[in-house]
């Protein structure tokens, strides 16, 4: 017996430091998204995969009869905006974003990194629907030859908004293992806003409001969740319960049901309370993480990209949309957060860590074209016609793909930079404790800083700060 609860431990053990690590399951999502994108594309599973994905689970007595695909995407995505929420309430109470001045920068970069890709997915699709093939104002995709109108494929701008974090720090964990800190740092920061946007863009763009008695039963399964979680003993079947009535409520009413994650997560404690050594929403979010990075996000990105195209080609890199989306992701991403970035400390008068520059961030803004998951979302949510929706989550996809080559390479040559100079800095400290310890003299040098050097602090409110210095 004991031997068994001892595997059990050790194999939980194992899931989370799995789980945990950006870089594995990182990995492990964009391996179940080239999986679905295989399977619904080769005539051996195409119609088994199909099959699977459209059969149709119910609830009795409600509105929820939803095909398999779609309780991935509205039912396990709603693990990880729970999560999401839980981070970000820990993040606005003791976190990057508890004071504002100090994350000024990645902020309005955030909002800048999501302005940007809406115009230039604009204007490379307008830009088609005037030059391209077919009458002018409208469309021809590539694979079929279908003529879509300009006003229905604009619909799509929202999907390149978002930033996928889980990716974007895999990305940085593979590629850059010699970086500062504080370029994670501020790449955390950015990636919550975005997060934070992303969730408002959805329920206010993306809702279909319906009844408004079903808002009042949110708001009493929220008093009820704020309630419950805040006992010295949480009862956690009720939790449970009120928690899918709240997801059940949101859908009848026509709100997005992953929202309520994030709504019952905004309403967990993140402080310390009845004598815990953590905060309630930190130790809640490190537990679900497991669930959401190997379960509820593979499995999504699973059935997101299993779209199942006619002619899987070459000719699909030519989509107007799909170019559009690898514009706006690859381009409007890095350019819209880089130059508010530029704008905010030339222009503004706000200041980045010490001795971090606007152009050292501009690999982790590539990094940042990543959009994946709630990409993905945005885009079976934005377009209706199938061809488009199935499109727009391929172009996602390449999109992704590139921004990540092209930051995976940038952050690699930027991480061996800050590695050189590692290095050279701790041969010239050897160097120097040498001459002193034969007794030579002291060791004279008058070249100018180069190697940097981090220094964790406080600020005068109390929230942590890392400073960069370059010297010998």
């Amino acid at each position: 017996m004991a031997t068994t609860a001892g595997a059990k431990k050790g194999l939980w053990s194992t899931i989370r430091r799995i789980a945990a690590s950006d870089r594995i399951s990182g990995l492990i999502m964009l391996g179940f998204a080239l999986t679905g994108l295989v399977l619904a594309n080769l005539p051996a599973t195409a119609h088994a995969f199909e099959t699977v994905a459209e059969t149709h689970l119910f609830i009795p007595y409600t509105n929820l009869d939803l095909p398999i695909g779609h309780w991935a995407q509205d039912g396990l995505l709603t693990i990880f905006f729970l999560t999401v929420g839980l981070e970000l309430k820990q993040e606005l109470t003791t976190g990057s974003l508890a004071n504002p001045k100090a994350a000024a920068v990645p902020m309005l970069c955030a909002v800048g990194g999501m302005i940007a890709p809406p115009i230039l997915f604009l204007a490379v699709t307008a830009l088609f629907s005037q030059l391209g093939p077919g009458e002018p104002g409208t469309l021809i995709l590539t694979t079929t030859g279908s003529s879509i109108p300009f006003s229905e494929m604009s619909h799509g701008w929202a999907v390149p908004t978002a930033t996928d974090i889980a990716f974007s720090l895999a990305v940085l964990a593979l590629f850059a293992k010699a970086l500062p800190g504080s370029i994670r740092a501020f790449l955390m920061t950015l990636a919550t806003v975005d997060d934070l946007l992303a969730i408002i863009l959805i329920a206010v763009f993306f809702s279909s409001i319906n009844a408004w008695y079903w808002f009042i039963g949110i708001a009493v399964c929220a008093a009820i969740w704020a309630y419950l979680v805040r006992l010295k003993k949480v009862p956690w079947i009720a939790v449970g319960i009120v928690g899918i009535l709240a997801w059940i409520m949101m859908f009848e009413a026509g709100v997005h049901p992953t929202l309520a994650g994030v709504l019952v997560g905004l309403l967990t404690p993140s402080r310390e309370m009845h004598g815990e050594l953590s905060p309630r929403a930190e130790r809640y979010a490190n537990k679900l993480q497991s669930f959401s990075a190997l379960l509820a996000l593979p499995i999504f990105a699973l059935f997101a990209t299993g779209v199942h195209f006619e002619s899987m080609s070459p000719l699909l890199l030519a989509s107007p949309l799909v170019i559009a989306l690898i514009v706006a992701l690859v381009v409007g991403k890095p350019l819209g957060i880089i130059t508010t970035a530029w704008l905010s400390t030339h222009v503004g008068g706000l200041k980045m860590a010490k001795g971090l520059r606007v152009r050292d961030m501009i690999p982790a803004a590539v990094a940042c074209g990543i959009g994946f998951t709630v990409s993905f979302l945005i885009a079976s949510l934005a377009y209706k016609n199938a061809e488009l929706s199935a499109e727009a989550r391929f172009g996602v996809l390449v999109a992704s793909l590139i921004a990540a080559a092209i930051s995976g390479v940038l952050l690699s040559r930027q991480s061996k930079r800050f590695e050189k100079t590692a290095a050279a800095a701790a041969a010239d400290a050897e160097d120097d404790e040498s001459i002193d310890g034969d007794g030579i003299g002291q060791p004279s040098h008058t070249t100018e800083p180069t190697t940097p050097t981090e220094h964790p602090g406080t600020l005068a409110d109390g929230t942590a700060s890392v400073e960069i210095d370059f010297r010998h």
